[in-house]
């Protein structure tokens, strides 16, 4: 029996490890086993009051270098990141469960290019010269950093979604407090071992670990913040800009993404394309293919493509080469997938494949890849974020019924639309009620540059995270008005 105990990790609060100011842990799971792989501090108010005044303190050794100094920096945090791949790698499919070979290694290498990203675009962060009607005044704008940021990161992408923040934060010349998700703080310990390796100075960035209730309410509504950055659910959201009423805020939350498939579509590609936003990262994703909204008359052959493709799924072992899919990061996503599925059965769909946990694997956070057909249009599959590996089919006999299925959700995020028709690819991709809509590609397809974010008058968010947009997002714009007079 292995009875030896995780060595105990630490919080970085002004350049240094820290314990909480309370002497409490918790412990970190393996959520493929069940075993624990670590014990973190559970932070206080008092150790995030700490790390806001270390932030403040310190927020000019970041404002105060060159923007070429600012990208030398994010350079060197891609770099020491990508020379770390394999343990950033290791904690991410120990702590968060996703495979080790087809989903960890290429999270850490897309958040190294995120820092590489960052490092380049922020040298072209032009603003402009703007004429004027006097012609004695010279007037321009520039951008400044916002000051202090709170950061609050979720469990689902646990080394990229924080460097969505970090690296345009810093670039920018912003300071940081960072909560991340408890249930994934190892792999926050881990890149905060990246961060002070590549010497960012040091009370820049400082990693609170602990309940959000509490470290991430106290970093979000305390004074000594100036904006809040956050990924996670629209309740939380909603909370969230409630308790920091009148700071910026960038906000990254849920998604319900309709997948509409035509009647022209190629259902070869198309059913790769679904399968993968369904089942990519157990279907933990905000941009996950939620919803299946297919023409009737491809409807039975889609479906039983998607059978043959859940059981091409391997579940197991996230460090086994041939595993697909690891399980479930948490217990309350567990429960609300086995909620969901139960409540579409209730109300007359039909499991294809499925359905269930999976048994005998180690934990029962393992979910068998599932494929349910007939959701109805009050069902929770249709109305709510599952964020499990659930492909749930809707059928509709014309466009605008489409249309109006896919609208009537309250999420509005990432939409795909497979058809062969251009005509039909712009009618859909202007009307979809999302902030992206991909053609003929899965609603997960993203890159670090690009625009995301949802749209306005649903709960996806404020804001676009994504290269020189989240830059953007984290700096004031600020004008200078000069006579030049003589």
């Amino acid at each position: 029996m292995n009875t030896k105990q995780p060595a105990p990790l630490r919080m970085y609060i002004g350049g240094r490890w820290v314990d909480s100011e309370a002497g409490k842990t918790f412990a970190a799971h393996n959520p493929a086993t069940g075993e624990v792989i670590a014990t973190l501090p559970e932070g206080t108010r008092e150790d995030a009051r700490r790390a806001i005044a270390a932030a403040n303190e310190n927020k000019h050794k970041i404002a105060d270098l060159s923007v070429w100094d600012r990208a030398r920096l994010c350079r060197r945090v891609g770099d020491v990141m990508e020379r770390r791949k394999e343990e950033l790698a290791r904690a991410l499919a120990e702590d968060q469960g996703k495979p080790y070979h087809a989903e960890a290694l290429p999270e850490v290498a897309f958040a190294a290019h995120g820092f590489h990203n960052a490092a380049e675009q922020v040298k072209w962060l032009e603003t402009s010269f703007i004429p004027v009607e006097d012609r004695n005044k010279r007037v321009f704008s520039f951008r400044q950093p916002r000051g202090v940021y709170a950061v609050i990161t979720p469990w689902n992408f646990p080394i990229n979604i924080p460097v969505e923040y970090l690296a345009p934060a810093l670039a920018t010349g912003n300071a940081v407090v960072w909560v991340p998700a408890p249930t994934t703080s190892v792999c926050a310990v881990k890149l905060m071992e990246c961060l002070e390796e590549a010497e960012v100075p040091p009370g820049v960035v400082n990693l609170v670990t602990g309940p959000g209730p509490v470290v991430g309410d106290e970093i979000v509504a305390h004074p000594g913040t100036n904006a809040v950055g956050f990924t996670g659910s629209p309740p939380t959201g909603r909370h969230i800009a409630q308790r920091a009423a009148g700071k910026p805020l960038l906000l990254e939350l849920g998604g319900n993404g309709p997948t509409i498939i035509l009647d022209d579509a190629d259902l070869e590609t198309t059913t790769q394309a679904a399968a993968l936003g369904c089942f990519f990262n157990a279907g933990q994703v905000c941009s996950a293919t939620e919803r299946i909204l297919v023409h009737r008359r491809a409807h039975d052959e889609l479906a039983e493509r998607l059978v043959d493709a859940a059981k091409a799924v391997r579940l197991g072992n996230p460090f086994d080469p041939a595993t697909t899919m690891g399980p479930l990061n948490n217990r309350p996503t567990a429960e609300k997938v086995d909620r969901h599925l139960a409540d579409g059965i209730a109300k007359g769909a039909k499991v294809l494949i499925g359905g269930e946990r999976a048994r005998g694997l180690g934990s029962d956070l393992f979910y068998l890849p599932t494929v349910i057909d007939n959701i109805t249009p009050d069902s929770l599959l249709n109305n709510e974020e599952t964020f499990g590996p659930v492909a749930p089919l809707m059928t509709f006999d014309d466009y605008d019924q489409a249309l109006a299925l896919a609208n009537q959700n309250t999420l509005g995020l990432v939409s795909a639309v497979f058809t062969r028709s251009i005509q039909n690819a712009f009618y859909f991709a202007e009307r979809l009620r999302t902030g992206i809509v991909n053609v003929n590609e899965h609603s997960n397809y993203w890159e670090s540059h690009i625009p995301f974010g949802g749209v306005a008058g649903t709960q996806s968010g404020i804001g676009r995270i994504g290269g020189k947009h989240t830059m953007m997002e984290m700096t004031d714009l600020r004008t200078i008005c000069i006579d030049v007079s003589r």
